[in-house]
């Protein structure tokens, strides 16, 4: 056999090729009404297939994956982002910190032994509250902060299919595709399903409440332990994947997700379930069935739930014990929904301004304006989801007339919440009257003060990320930087230090093309970064451009002066062929007074 054939079951298809051979199988199966056009032939990123459908990865296990996250580290994260909700964001930041560390753990060790992984309980958890307290906020922002693929599914869908099975198995492959197909990344995602209360079963009902129980026991397999063919039964691209693959192997193609380390995480507003342990505890209000109408009292029994009280609520017990943390958030009040406009991690105004910012219009909300918001949406008692609707509501006529005008700025105020109509009228006849003018510079300055001081309080954390934190005129740029074009500040921080890594690499690779050395001072420094940070190019691009030609002009100086080594100014950047001409016209000068003094 020649090395050529032998390499044939390794190297990778040519497209064209193998476009021919699924067609021929689409015709083959289903006549000339299907045709592939098109196709993109990869290898597949994070596993290697076996015919008993174990997978073995290509890289590290789990990637990126933060298994070592102490639990402080994540609360303190939440706390940056998330509103009140104190108790669930610790439970919710141990748990799951546990759960990635066990996992580390045991990775560490080889391996689970016979003893050890009987009986292990993974750490599932159900999160209670109302709707708008950041349920599925949370959680997102764990899976982040931790690197893990995320998806999230609705309870009621499987309830309204009448759920034979496939729709967990089709989450868990959504999670493959979040992992950008990465199968041993995926198996440590997360699976969130809201509206969990919705299929909990009804005493006394035939046909519903039998789907209900149904949904229940078909979970259960997925959130202990079990094995989730990627290849979906039926599927034509499935089929076209499995042919192409035992053409080009002769082997069938099985490709596995294990859910064990998978963590499922439910959630729903559970309306009712307040009584259950009420009931419990004697505490149930004056008279039969009376409703317990203290939102602070409901919070405080939702918060002694036990696992009876959910199988009393409709659930199996087996389905609860899959399920062995319980978090309670608690519901927003007017301040809270205050607070969340105001941290300026909120995505309700920084949206808002990415949004005008898209058109070139910068805009600012006062404080009055903000409570003004909070009370409104206080009002429509779905949570901070009302944050989003009050807000459209009351800019989406600024948001269609302005882009239309020279307008490049204006401020939210009080008024403007309370008559946005009005407001609108004003601004368009006058937006630069004095007192609007001045307005949005306090709000403004006072913005940019607020960012650069919490930036200072974040020092230490920056050190430990990027090796060394910055201050003075660096860490008002970066300020100024996150402000001018409505970014996030975490990423203009991040990107100074690219900047900064990127200057010094043109300062390598202008004395490896000329035989030059530049050095840019300090002045010079600031004056680059501001001017990447601020623009759309990246900082080898501009450092091209603004010196394309200074290389002839240093070498007419290096052959007058011998000097071979330049300190490069903050003017060589404001203003280059000045600067470089200056510096010529100097050195002739020199020249020819040496030339005198001889």
């Amino acid at each position: 056999m020649s090395r050529e054939d032998q390499n044939e079951g390794t190297k990778i298809p040519d497209p064209k090729k193998i476009e021919k051979e699924i067609n021929e199988f689409l015709a083959n199966k289903y006549g000339n009404r299907i045709r592939v056009m098109g196709t993109q032939i990869g290898s597949w990123p994070g596993a290697a297939e076996s015919e008993g459908g174990q997978t073995v990865s290509e890289e590290p296990i789990g990637g990126t994956i933060r298994f070592d996250m102490k639990p402080a580290e994540l609360h303190e994260y939440l706390d940056r982002f998330v509103i009140r909700q104190d108790r669930a964001k610790e439970i919710l930041s141990t748990k799951i910190c546990t759960h990635f560390n066990r996992i580390r753990h045991f990775q560490q060790r080889g391996g689970e032994d016979e003893f050890e992984g009987i009986g292990r309980i993974k750490s599932n958890i159900i999160l209670i509250g109302p709707t708008g307290v950041g349920k599925t906020y949370l959680i997102k922002l764990i899976a982040k902060k931790i690197g893990v693929p995320f998806v999230k599914g609705d309870a009621t869908k499987f309830s309204e299919t009448g759920y034979v099975g496939g729709d967990v198995e089709d989450l868990v492959r959504d999670l493959v595709q979040e992992a950008d197909g990465d199968i041993e990344k995926a198996q440590y995602g997360i699976i969130y399903i809201d509206e969990i209360d919705k299929i909990a079963s009804a005493h006394n009902i035939i046909g519903l409440d039998v789907s209900r129980t149904g949904v229940q026991r078909n979970l259960l397999k997925p959130m202990e332990e079990t094995e989730v063919d990627l290849k979906v039964p039926h599927d034509p691209i499935s089929m076209m994947e499995a042919a192409a693959h035992f053409q080009k192997t002769g082997k069938r193609l099985k490709r596995t997700v294990n859910t064990r380390n998978i963590l499922f995480i439910v959630s729903g507003a559970f309306n009712g379930l307040e009584e259950i342990v009420a009931k419990r505890l004697n505490r149930q209000g004056l008279g039969f069935g009376a409703l317990l109408r203290d939102k602070s009292e409901q919070a405080d029994l939702l918060r002694q739930v036990k696992a009876e009280d959910l199988i009393e609520y409709g659930f199996e017990s087996e389905f609860v014990g899959r399920l062995p943390i319980i978090a309670v958030l608690d519901d927003l009040d007017e301040g809270d929904l205050y607070k969340i406009l105001k941290n300026r991690y909120s995505s309700v105004v920084t949206a808002k301004k990415q949004d005008f910012k898209s058109y070139n219009i910068d805009v600012r909300f006062t404080d009055d304006a903000l409570r003004a918001i909070a009370a409104l949406a206080h009002r429509d008692k779905t949570g901070a989801r009302s944050l989003v609707s009050v807000m459209e509501r009351i800019l989406v006529g600024f948001e269609r007339v302005l882009p239309s005008t020279d307008i490049r700025r204006f401020t939210v105020t009080a008024d403007v919440v309370a008559d946005p109509r009005k407001a609108l009228d004003e601004i368009v006849a006058d937006d630069l009257h004095p007192s609007r003018c001045a307005i949005f510079d306090e709000v403004d300055r006072r913005e940019r003060a607020e960012l650069f001081e919490e930036l200072l309080q974040r020092e230490a954390e920056f050190e430990k990320r990027f090796g060394r934190g910055l201050d003075g005129w660096a860490l008002q740029t970066v300020v100024d930087a996150a402000v001018n074009q409505g970014v996030s500040v975490e990423s203009v921080y991040k990107r100074y230090f690219d900047v900064e890594a990127s200057v010094h690499a043109f300062e390598r690779e202008f004395e490896a093309l000329y035989g030059l050395k530049i050095r840019f001072m300090e002045d010079a420094m600031q004056e680059l970064i501001s001017l990447v940070l601020n623009g759309s190019e990246e900082a080898l691009i501009v450092c091209r451009k603004i010196f394309q030609n200074y290389h002839h002009g240093l070498k007419l100086v290096m052959e007058r002066s011998g000097d071979k080594s330049f300190s490069i100014p903050r003017e060589a950047i404001k203003d280059p062929e000045r600067f470089l001409n200056e510096t010529i016209q100097r050195t002739y000068r020199q020249q020819e007074t040496d030339r005198t003094l001889m």
